[in-house]
């Protein structure tokens, strides 16, 4: 990218956090924050315009679109900008959803400042950059992949800590209580456990969902 402009759009609900953002990019002298955006709406609006290398999305929003569903609709478009993740969670319930939405990168809030810029730099060739934790994480999940949980897992488990019934997660998920009861069955199984409390609970150490 020698030589290259890397044309940025900001997109998070806290303004504090979006010019903190800013002030740190915008040090670095091959990187220019042209735009910015309060919601995951307006920022696939906005990344649409044609003039965005790469978008710095969060992943949670006060109401409507998530970060995960922002990503996925701006990376479906030709020539789309690329996404890094820029958010405070790093449970499997997030990244996963934001990775296979077609997230380049995944970083948390705290990285330093050097490597936010050389993850957007990296970005904007289509490379990959993860936070050390996500990464170790994902090695983990091919290193066991019997004892990993699977996306559908996660998003049953994180029902169940929200303390929604078997029936009520199946209207939630468009399954049937059967459907939920066997990915309960396997999720006990991968886990180690015998109820639903110590589920949430060992899933929970264990950084696969967030309470």
């Amino acid at each position: 990218m020698t030589g290259v402009t890397v044309r940025l759009l900001i997109a998070d609900d806290h303004p504090v956090v979006r010019a903190g953002l800013r002030a740190v990019l915008e040090t670095e002298p091959d990187l220019t924050v042209v735009a910015e955006a309060a919601t995951a709406e307006q920022a696939v609006v906005r990344a649409a315009g044609g003039d965005i290398d790469v978008v710095l999305m969060d992943l949670q929003f006060k109401g409507g679109m998530t970060g995960a569903e922002a990503t996925a609709q701006i990376t479906a478009q030709p020539g789309a900008p690329r996404v890094v993740i820029v958010t405070t969670y790093d449970t499997d319930a997030d990244t996963l959803p934001a990775i296979a939405a077609g997230a380049t990168a995944y970083l948390l809030k705290d990285a330093p400042p050097e490597d936010l810029a050389a993850a957007v730099r990296t970005a904007a060739t289509g490379r990959t950059t993860l936070a050390p934790v996500i990464a170790d994480r994902l090695m983990n999940r091919l290193r066991q992949p019997d004892t990993a949980l699977t996306r559908r897992e996660i998003e049953v488990l994180t029902l169940v800590a929200e303390g929604l019934s078997n029936q009520a997660i199946g209207t939630r998920l468009h399954l049937t209580e059967g459907t939920v009861k066997s990915h309960l069955a396997r999720i006990y199984l991968k886990l180690g456990v015998d109820s639903r409390t110590s589920a949430v609970a060992t899933a929970t150490n264990l950084g696969f969902i967030r309470r």
